[in-house]
């Protein structure tokens, strides 16, 4: 199976880095996975409502460029669907049935998803209500995917 995880930004922290770094070492026994990072913009705490719609869409078109045809999008959104671990890794288990053997996900910038890129969605998934750190949150996905996996082919997590 392979899996994109297209983000939005760079992990400046090292300790973020190193996380990310173990766990694409720990999926490597599961899956290609490939990361790709689009540059974000910058912003401020003063912008208008549009402002910030210019600067999802921009960051909304580096990520669509990066979509391709033949795979099954899934968007991180604080509105998306709430799953349990075992749900992610049963979602995971029914594309492969099904045929789906690309997957990408989508993790956006400090303001979220353009429109453009929520509406070529297949899933919208939603890890919690809390906002977190789109660094953290690249290392809290990858936790989760290699959990699913462990879930998938019946190994030991702790829980």
């Amino acid at each position: 199976m392979k899996i994109t995880l297209i983000t939005v930004g760079k992990i400046k922290e090292k300790f973020y880095r190193d996380a990310v770094g173990e766990y694409v070492k720990r999926l490597s026994k599961y899956c290609d996975l490939n990361i790709v990072e689009v540059a974000d913009e910058k912003t401020s705490e003063s912008l208008s409502e549009r402002e910030e719609e210019i600067i999802k869409d921009k960051e909304g078109k580096r990520i669509l460029g990066h979509i391709k045809d033949n795979t099954y999008l899934i968007t991180l959104e604080i509105d998306g669907k709430n799953l349990t671990s075992e749900e992610h890794a049963k979602k995971i288990q029914q594309l492969q049935v099904s045929g789906k053997s690309n997957i990408t996900y989508v993790i956006g910038g400090s303001l979220g998803l353009s429109k453009m890129v929520t509406d070529k969605s297949d899933y919208a998934l939603s890890f919690s209500k809390m906002t977190f750190p789109h660094q953290l949150m690249r290392v809290i996905f990858l936790e989760q995917l290699y959990r699913g996996f462990r879930i998938i082919c019946n190994e030991p997590y702790h829980k």
